[in-house]
């Protein structure tokens, strides 16, 4: 009886709405959209999901991973580490509340008896990260490309061989959201001159916010408002 094909779990990670953290989840709607992949291999956007992606994980005999990492290398410098480096690098610097679950979901997967057999990081140093509702910063996004070829290049030593699609698949049809799709998003948001970011200094010297005059009495107002007042 021949063996069963192995089950591939190719998953990214991180947080589109902080710059370069988003660099994961942007590589494999890349990769979903251009290419397509016989049965057992599942392309997932995994977020930030953290604990919640350990049965994902659990199923997969092999997985591959997009991510910004903190390499303490160049910015924009993309590096691959698979095996047993894969939870340490995730562990080293982390740059987001997300490594520190995705490592647990790891550790968790293992303390279960269900690890995969073959894990391969793929990641890139990035370039800016306080920036929220930021995109890609150009260093990063041109990894994406190296990045998809080298996810292909190493399953293909599986004999696990990923096909380019005729037509890159339309927006609507993203593992994700279409409007969080990378050009729904850039396109969608206000030019960087005018939006006015979380801890942007123009968004306490431009005039269009200030603090209560008398703050105790507005923290009563509310508390009122909200039935739990005195």
């Amino acid at each position: 009886m021949p063996e069963a094909p192995p089950r591939v779990l190719i998953l990214g990670i991180g947080n589109v709405m902080w710059a370069d953290e988003g660099f994961g989840v942007r590589a494999v709607e890349e990769l979903h959209r251009h290419f397509e992949f016989p049965d057992g291999v599942r392309l997932l956007d995994g977020g930030t999901q953290g604990i919640y992606l350990v049965q994902y994980i659990r199923e997969a005999d092999i997985l591959v991973v997009f991510d910004a990492v903190d390499y303490g290398l160049p910015p924009g410098t993309l590096k691959l580490v698979e095996g047993d480096e894969v939870p340490k690098f995730l562990g080293v610097k982390k740059i987001s509340l997300h490594q520190t679950g995705f490592q647990e979901v790891l550790a968790m997967a293992e303390m279960l008896g269900d690890y995969p057999r073959h894990l391969l990081l793929i990641g890139v140093q990035p370039v800016e990260l306080d920036d929220y509702g930021g995109s890609l910063r150009p260093q990063v996004k041109a990894q994406i490309a190296p990045a998809l070829a080298a996810a292909l290049q190493f399953l293909d030593g599986f004999g696990i061989r990923g096909q380019s699609r005729a037509a890159p698949l339309p927006v609507e049809a993203t593992i994700s959201t279409s409007e969080t799709t990378m050009g729904h998003y850039e396109d969608g948001r206000p030019d960087e001159e005018v939006a006015l970011r979380i801890g942007d200094a123009r968004l306490l010297t431009d005039g269009r916010w200030s603090g209560p005059g008398d703050f105790e009495a507005e923290i009563e107002r509310i508390l009122a408002t909200s039935g739990r007042g005195a």
